[in-house]
């Protein structure tokens, strides 16, 4: 593995200093620098930057106390960043989807084997795209068209909705009308085979469509 600059950007510090162990036990690998959420982390790309450094893939958790890491991959990848790969416990395809929709380079889960989380930084570092054998055949374009082929928009209500957000406070935050909710509820009802809000969220989560 060539000689490769690594940033880590997750709130556990537990968890960095357990990547930062075992990453640099590899040769080829130095971790040039931490961050504990997704504003850190942008400012920590931006102080390396002044001084010359520049880091080759960036390793992200998703959910994280601030700035979360599908909003600062988007923001990364805007100012022309390195490439983000996520490193998530988090397998929803609502997750996986922003993620990528964001200009994540890859989508891994935090149990993966060593050895296929370096293959990913290394393949993402020349620019590959990097997704477990599972998680790309569940978002494959060819998939995606299944009975239960909930938009983006609709995953966005569904999570809300999993929150326990009333009709109006989903309307608040997706800037849209109740009438409009109703209607999106008519067809996430139809096409998970539900009938009522408790049951959609139990259907989408048993899918893995939320969390």
């Amino acid at each position: 593995m060539k000689n490769l600059k690594i940033m880590l950007v997750d709130d556990h510090p537990v968890v960095r200093a357990g990547l930062r162990a075992v990453l640099t036990e590899q040769g080829g690998l130095e971790v040039l620098a931490e961050a504990g959420d997704g504003a850190a982390a942008l400012a920590q790309l931006e102080r390396l930057g002044t001084l010359g450094q520049r880091v080759d893939v960036v390793l992200m958790d998703l959910q994280m106390d601030g700035m979360d890491g599908v909003s600062a991959t988007a923001r990364i990848r805007a100012q022309g960043g390195p490439p983000v790969l996520i490193l998530t416990t988090y397998d929803s395809d609502a997750d996986i989807r922003a993620a990528l929709d964001a200009g994540a380079a890859g989508y891994l889960l935090k149990d993966a084997p060593l050895a296929e989380v370096l293959a990913a930084v290394e393949a993402a570092a020349t620019g590959e795209q990097v997704l477990s054998a599972d998680i790309a055949a569940r978002i494959a374009p060819e998939t995606r068209a299944n009975s239960t082929d909930v938009s983006p928009r609709e995953l966005e209500l569904l999570q809300l909705l999993a929150r326990g957000n009333t009709n109006k406070e989903i309307a608040a935050a997706l800037f849209i009308s109740q009438s409009t909710v109703k209607t999106h509820l008519i067809h996430i009802y139809d096409k998970l085979g539900v009938d009522n809000r408790t049951a959609a969220i139990d259907r989408a989560r048993a899918n893995r469509l939320i969390r």
